[in-house]
């Protein structure tokens, strides 16, 4: 591993409710003003897609479901946590004993709380027009296959899914990845 490469984890930071998108913009400044965007990658706060009727009409509102919580992907070495705490309305990091360290969240509870946010917005696209064609070469940008090229053989449209022929180690291995897996080459 070179230097570069800071292994970051996601952990969940309390903040006081109803603030969380203002805390996740002062956490973005004070991160970029302190030059430390190689710990912090990404401030999260998991929001769904609401529709609303007002006064007969359809309102689309981004709703927080997970009010007092801000995801966060970082290395939390050094200053850091000390860094996030201090920021106006945060409470703290989840799952920390008193004074003790933050706890990372496992792989599969972040999956959780992103797959979520991804149903959303398939559902939220599912009458868009396929973007796909057959034969057409698609990157793979998220799951273990990230970074591969493939070939589209097939397109599920109820299901929203890509069936994509990738060349793992020379052999072609047929791939079923959603619309939000894959972007155009």
């Amino acid at each position: 591993m070179s230097e570069q490469t800071i292994e970051k984890k996601w952990y969940v930071v309390r903040a006081v409710s109803g603030q969380e998108n203002k805390i996740k913009t002062y956490i973005e400044n004070e991160i970029s003003r302190l030059g430390l965007e190689d710990y912090v990658e990404q401030v999260l706060v998991p929001t769904e897609k609401v529709i609303q009727i007002r006064n007969g009409k359809k309102i689309n509102k981004e709703k927080v479901y997970f009010p007092g919580y801000i995801m966060i992907k970082a290395n939390l070495s050094g200053e850091i946590p000390h860094i996030i705490k201090s920021i106006t309305n945060v409470i703290g990091f989840l799952g920390e004993t008193k004074g003790g360290d933050p706890v990372p969240l496992r792989q599969n509870e972040v999956n959780r709380m992103l797959g979520k946010v991804d149903e959303l917005a398939l559902e939220a696209d599912a009458n868009v027009a396929i973007p796909f064609v057959v034969g057409e070469t698609v990157k793979v940008i998220d799951g273990p296959f990230n970074g591969f090229d493939g070939t589209i053989e097939k397109i599920n449209e109820e299901k929203r899914k890509l069936e994509v022929m990738v060349k793992i180690f020379g052999r072609k291995t047929p791939l079923e990845l959603s619309y939000m897996q894959v972007e155009k080459v």
